[in-house]
């Protein structure tokens, strides 16, 4: 099944990733991608680009041969308290913001710490979409966190690099949460989390886990970039008029 809207790539500016926005662009039109975000990691990972490569996205075209480009980051969840590396002069440039876990940033501890700090990140008002938090290596109680992104509108990604590669042993814990989402009203994200660009749109395992387990289409942003779009203006963000046209 071809969904038109990714939510999570990463370009060479992120040094563990090969591919360029123009890369990405032409693997999208042949894909029939409507929408994507170039989401590369925030400031605080090794390899992450500077601040100022979030600042000046704004260079960015919105549309290009009819794929329309949101300018996003992966932030690093920095702390128990929900900061993320993502400050105000960034957040003014930036169209969607995701959030997650990583290692060098946040050294795995316990599940009662990572609930806490994906609860209070969830409430902080400034992440759009928690990334990967079926990740093992960090438990936390799926029913808490879901029921907290429930209250506060923000979506909760399927990782279909976490299957593959990236965080082995995530099925189960993907699958509580889309379980978990179901039952609570909570948004779901599926995110490819291309580091290459000829993954952009590569939903293949995250799908199998949400159409098994029942999780209604009508609440997975995938579904159009029109739905995407309001769930951003939903969550704050201005309304992208060059953007406007897609449905």
């Amino acid at each position: 099944m071809l969904f038109p809207v990714d939510v999570h790539s990463h370009t060479l500016a992120s040094t563990h990733a090969y591919s360029t926005i123009h890369d990405y662009l032409r693997v999208a039109a042949e894909k029939g991608i409507k929408l994507f975000a170039t989401t590369d990691h925030g400031p605080q990972m090794a390899d992450a680009p500077h601040f100022w490569h979030f600042v000046n996205l704004v260079v960015l075209p919105r549309m290009v041969e009819g794929v329309g480009l949101l300018r996003g980051i992966e932030a690093n969840i920095c702390n128990v308290f929900g900061e993320i590396d993502c400050n105000e002069r960034m957040l003014g440039s930036l169209d969607l913001i995701l959030a997650g876990f990583h290692e060098p940033v946040f050294a795995p501890t316990d599940s009662e710490t990572h609930t806490r700090a994906l609860i209070n990140t969830i409430r902080s008002g400034k992440v759009d979409i928690i990334s990967h938090p079926g990740n093992p290596a960090y438990p936390i109680d799926i029913p808490a966190v879901v029921a907290a992104a429930a209250e506060c509108h923000v979506a909760l990604e399927i990782n279909n690099s976490s299957f593959r590669h990236s965080r082995r042993g995530s099925h189960v814990n993907c699958r509580a949460i889309v379980e978990a989402a179901k039952a609570q009203g909570a948004t779901l994200v599926m995110g490819s989390d291309a580091h290459v660009a000829y993954d952009l749109g590569g939903f293949t395992e995250a799908w199998q886990v949400i159409e098994e387990v029942g999780y209604p289409v009508d609440r997975l942003l995938n579904r159009s970039p029109r739905a995407l779009l309001d769930f951003l203006v939903l969550r704050g963000h201005a309304p992208i008029p060059e953007l406007a046209d897609l449905d």
